[in-house]
Formats: C-alpha cells, structure tokens, sequence
C-alpha cells in the first residue's frame, strides 16, 4: 500500500501536533508533503501522486471550521474538473481519503447541544462531498483534540493510531488490526540489538499464540451461532 499525506499547515515548525506527527511516520510506504512549503503547484506532478497513491490523507489543523487555506488552493488548481470526472475515467476511483484533524477544543465540544454547535462530520462535509464526487472511499475520520494536554502514554498510543490510519487495510476489524500488529512487530523484532532480540521474540511468540486463541474462539462461537440458526 502506498499513502500520500498531504498537510497543510501554515506554521508547520511552530506546531508541536505536526512535528509530532512527522516523526511518527512509518518508514517506508508514506509521501509526505507540506502543501504551504510550495510556490507554485506542479499540476502534472500532483496528480501523478494521486494516480500512484492507494490512500490519500488530508491533515491539517481545524481553522474556524475548515481546513487552512492552503488545501482550498491545492483543491482549486490540482483538482480540476478533467481529472477528477470530466473524462469519465475517474482516476481516483476505488482510493481511499481520510482525514487527520487537530482540534483545541475538546471532542465533547463537537456535538449537537456542545460549544460548537456542529460534528466533525458536518464540518468536514465539503471534503466528503469530494471523495463522492471522485468515486473514492470515504475513511473516518482521525480527530485529535487538544494535543497539548496529551500525557505520554496518550501520545505512545496516538503514534500507533496514526500509523495505523496510514498504513492499515480497512476496514478497520480486529483482524485487520491483528495482522498490521504482527506485520509491525515481525520488523521491530529484526531491529533490535542481539541482547533485546531474546524478549522480542517471546514478545512476537506471545503475541501469536494469543492471536491464535482467539481465532479459535472466533471459529467456535461462529459453530454455535450456525447450530442456533440450524
């Protein structure tokens, strides 16, 4: 799978979300691109990115309800009436577009009968409306809400999320997850030192025999289920 991200972010190294989430990048696999850092758009060269990406993602900060400027202007030059559908070959048809959105109020916030009155959902609209238009997957969205206020253990678990929502195959089951889990662990395991590798590999032997006790429980209760039925 190949993901491009691309962020807009009019402040990117004054902003501790988007540092954090730059160094979280999975090592292979991920095109990052500042959309702000550019003069001028290369059409050609944008949408040859989209062609080649499997996952598109759109990150940037929540300004007054809408993505910073930036992704607007990508939006209206890159994204053009030919590409998208006006040729009837719809090339970003059957990709995947997701959102990765900070936000410095809190999720409770973003709720009918909450301070700001609207959902995520309702304000991301236009870009939902987008990948309808292209004929695209529509992913949930990752919203981050206040990530100055992150503990450690919050932020360690956030690394794991977003790289997930990167990288993952949807949709997001168990066994989904499973699987990117061990792929994950498999490398982590072949890059530690040959004194750590000994807890790693009982880590990955752990990891194997309980994924294999659920998928037997799993097969079980898919038994009992067919006989109920029955």
């Amino acid at each position: 799978m190949t993901t491009l991200v691309l962020v807009a972010h009019p402040h990117l190294a004054d902003s501790t979300s988007q540092q954090f989430f730059k160094a979280s990048l999975p090592a292979t696999g991920v095109t990052w691109e500042h959309l702000d850092a550019q003069p001028a758009f290369d059409i050609a060269a944008e949408q040859d990115q989209l062609r080649q990406a499997d996952r598109i993602i759109f990150q940037f900060p929540l300004y007054w309800y809408a993505a910073p400027a930036s992704l607007k202007a990508w939006e209206d030059t890159v994204l053009t009436r030919t590409f998208v559908y006006g040729d009837h070959r719809y090339p970003l048809a059957g990709k995947e577009l997701g959102i990765v959105v900070t936000t410095g109020m809190p999720a409770k916030a973003f709720q009918r009968g909450g301070v700001e009155g609207q959902t995520l959902d309702a304000l991301l609209a236009p870009l939902a409306a987008v990948a309808h238009r292209a004929r695209m997957t529509w992913l949930p969205t990752l919203a981050v809400h206040q990530f100055g206020y992150l503990t450690e253990a919050q932020k360690l678990a956030l690394v794991v999320d977003y790289q997930r929502y990167l990288t993952q195959p949807q949709p997001d089951t168990l066994a989904n997850r499973q699987a990117w889990f061990a792929d994950r662990l498999a490398s982590m395991v072949q890059g530690l030192t040959p004194e750590q590798r000994a807890t790693g590999e009982l880590i990955a032997t752990t990891f194997d025999d309980h994924r294999s006790s659920l998928d037997e429980l799993t097969d079980t209760l898919a038994m009992i289920k067919e006989t109920e039925d029955d």
